[in-house]
């Protein structure tokens, strides 16, 4: 069987630097918000070209840190809409119900499953204060257009990058400055899953931005809201990677763009190399915004297609099978209308795509690909 993903293989090269970086931890004696964490939030600013770098426990709360950070600067009051993809992975949308504020859901494109911009205006009302864009799957959605929008709208962007670590980041809105001397307010969401491009051995995540006062913030909302020690300004949670996981994550870092190219190559060979009308493949226009942190086909008959290649020893996963406004967390939208977002939900399946998938795996998909 080919794996969708195997992560024992992609860990496999680091395994005795991850044996010494856990001696030196344990000798260290320092477990929580210390030097390797320093290290990491330092390196990952610079990797993403911004100011500041935040580790937090997930990708979750990195998101809710951020909308409870702006709720705490002013920014944000709860009550208030924030505009979100309808086809997101549910996290980015209870994540906005966890800071007491308002999802109001647009549609994507049909072809690159990101936020349609032509579509985002016509949802902003008085009560819209903030865009959470999605980089569904590692390709950047539109923002220079979103940034338009936001800049126009006076709208806070926050951008859900779990799975588009290393794409494109000088499209991004935290390295965008809309009006001379003057900086956007953005922050930008990591997850560090074990799944994830750059991932750790367990939980993690980190907030980037360029926005000085909200950083601060989240410094000590992170950390029951204390800058010192039993002393607490705000009301905040304990959400913070931890040494170990940090540790890891300077280890991978380094690697994060070569493994990226990796996944490159990857797609690139299954976008020219598969010819089968049954099934339609992502857009890509080989540019360096897409990370293919996942490699998605539809088709509109997923299940033979996903049983076929089980068959053939392919193992596949439908990301995701139910739009978060048909899931049973979420009754009161049960009622609501997203066609484009259904459609996806019911066609979509991901093929193996990794550092690790060697040459000969890929031409074998390829193969049982164009023979269904």
């Amino acid at each position: 069987m080919i794996p969708f993903l195997d992560l024992k293989k992609i860990n496999e090269p680091y395994e005795t630097a991850f044996q010494d970086k856990l001696k030196l931890v344990l000798d260290n004696g320092w477990y929580i918000l210390g030097k390797e964490l320093e290290t990491f939030e330092m390196a990952f600013a610079e990797f993403c070209q911004t100011k500041y770098c935040i580790g937090v426990g997930n990708g979750f709360d990195a998101l809710v840190l951020i909308f409870k950070g702006y709720i705490q600067l002013g920014k944000l009051e709860k009550g208030d809409e924030v505009i979100v993809p309808a086809n997101t992975y549910i996290a980015s949308i209870l994540a906005i119900l966890a800071a007491d504020l308002v999802p109001v859901l647009v549609e994507p494109k049909l072809e690159t499953y990101n936020i349609n911009p032509d579509l985002i205006q016509e949802k902003i009302s008085p009560k819209t204060k903030a865009i959470l864009v999605v980089h569904l799957y590692g390709q950047l959605a539109e923002m220079p257009e979103i940034n338009k929008i936001a800049f126009q709208n006076n709208l806070i962007i926050v951008e859900d990058a779990a799975q588009s670590h290393g794409a494109n980041n000088n499209l991004k809105s935290t390295n965008v400055t809309l009006s001379e001397g003057e900086e956007h307010l953005s922050a930008s969401a990591y997850s560090f899953y074990p799944g994830k491009n750059l991932g750790c051995l367990g939980d993690g995540g980190a907030i980037t931005t360029n926005d000085s006062g909200l950083a601060k913030v989240l410094y000590s909302l992170r950390n029951y809201g204390s800058e010192k020690k039993y002393y607490n300004d705000y009301v905040g949670v304990n959400s913070r990677l931890d040494e170990l996981q940090a540790s890891f994550l300077n280890l991978k870092l380094p690697n994060l763009n070569a493994d990226n190219e990796k996944r490159r190559a990857i797609a690139k060979r299954y976008i020219t190399e598969i010819k089968n009308d049954k099934i339609i493949l992502p857009f890509w226009d080989l540019s360096s915004n897409h990370v293919f942190h996942l490699f998605v086909i539809r088709t509109t008959n997923r299940d033979a297609l996903q049983e076929y290649l089980t068959q053939n020893n392919i193992q596949t996963v439908i990301h995701y099978p139910i739009p978060p406004h048909k899931q049973k967390a979420l009754l009161e939208w049960e009622n609501l209308s997203f066609p484009i977002t259904e459609k996806i939900h019911n066609e979509v399946l991901s093929l193996p795509i990794s550092p690790v998938l060697t040459a000969e795996e890929v031409s074998y998909i390829i193969e049982i690909l164009n023979k269904f």
